[in-house]
């Protein structure tokens, strides 16, 4: 099953599982295919699956299964449909004969894969997310191929940027980690990078555009996450700075920082928002190799009746965590992460 927001490597992971099963155990493995995540497994949408399924999926981006974002925060509310949605699952789970869930998604994904597990299923979870902020993993699938998309975002923006003597603002997805927007701002060479992580001072960010233009340099490239908030809104409530953000006619920060930039500077500002091209596309290299990893091991800790775990890859060893551990909690960038330390040897500001 994949819950959750797509991203490339869903189908290789989903290969790496199928494969590594047909070859450790053959024709005593009857692999079982759930539509559209939690959605699928609460109201029955599953059938059986061939081995001709996933020959061909390596490469192939998005999900064969589908996905769909049930939250997690909703799973014990019964709604308007009358429907439990635990013990629909818990109905589904035990009609379609299955011996073991294999859930793979992020962080909401992992939550309700405890929730499982906690009542009684036989569950494993598969770390996916571009955000990489999942708990107990140096790194999920997805994220690679995102940061290679986001990092070509940025290298285009440089030449128009240059030639037009402009300060682009270039907004990334993560709403609350930042891990993409650092890795592919130092990857694709930019100036500012702004984090959810850490608050910005908009008079901090125009100082460090006015320095690259006593510098000589005519234009200055932003990659700011699009969870970034200022030190102001660090001081007030979630649902304080996002009524404030709808009542100004915007929900992230890019366009106000846009804005403030030009009108404190006086430089040209344009804003780029590459959105869900980040998500889309084949999985690159690394991720392939990754989702490989990931699957087989997967199906070599359903083989071994290892359940109530998540794989991860800690270093350069595929282990896994249980699901207790790892749900609920996320895996934002440190203040001492080492990559916010080469982005300030670097020069870069981050606000």
């Amino acid at each position: 099953m994949t819950a959750g927001g797509d991203c490339p490597g869903l189908n290789a992971t989903l290969r790496g599982v199928a494969k590594a099963l047909y070859e450790r155990l053959g024709d005593d493995v009857e692999i079982i295919g759930i539509s559209n995540g939690y959605d699928g497994l609460i109201n029955g949408n599953w059938r059986v699956m061939n081995r001709g399924e996933f020959s061909g999926i390596l490469t192939v981006g998005g999900t064969i299964l589908g996905t769909k974002r049930t939250p997690f925060k909703l799973m014990k509310v019964i709604g308007e449909d009358k429907v439990d949605k635990v013990k629909a699952m818990k109905k589904t789970y035990h009609e379609a004969k299955l011996d073991c869930l294999l859930t793979l998604g992020g962080n909401g994904t992992h939550k309700t894969a405890n929730l499982l597990s906690e009542e009684g299923l036989n569950v494993i979870g598969l770390p996916k997310t571009i955000d990489n902020d999942i708990f107990g993993t140096d790194v999920t699938f997805g994220f690679h191929t995102a940061v290679d998309i986001a990092t070509e975002v940025i290298d285009r923006i440089h030449t128009t940027a240059g030639s037009h003597s402009r300060v682009m603002v270039i907004e990334l997805m993560g709403n609350k980690a930042g891990w993409l927007t650092l890795y592919s701002g130092v990857a694709g060479g930019a100036d500012i990078i702004l984090l959810p992580e850490l608050p910005y001072n908009i008079e901090r960010v125009c100082a460090a555009v006015e320095k690259r233009a006593r510098a000589g340099k005519n234009f200055s490239i932003l990659a700011v996450a699009e969870g970034a908030f200022d030190e102001a809104e660090a001081g007030m409530k979630r649902k304080e700075w996002m009524a404030k953000r709808a009542e100004a006619g915007y929900k992230t920060a890019t366009n106000r920082i846009a804005q403030q930039i030009e009108r404190m500077t006086g430089f040209e500002t344009r804003i780029c928002v590459p959105g869900h091209m980040q998500r889309g596309g084949s999985p690159s290299a690394y991720d392939r190799v990754l989702a490989t990893q990931f699957g087989s091991y997967a199906a070599k800790l359903a083989a071994e009746e290892c359940y109530g775990v998540t794989v991860a890859l800690k270093g350069t060893q595929v282990v896994y965590n249980p699901l207790s551990e790892v749900a609920g909690k996320a895996r934002n960038v440190p203040k001492d992460a080492e990559m916010l330390a080469v982005a300030r040897r670097m020069g870069v500001s981050l606000g």
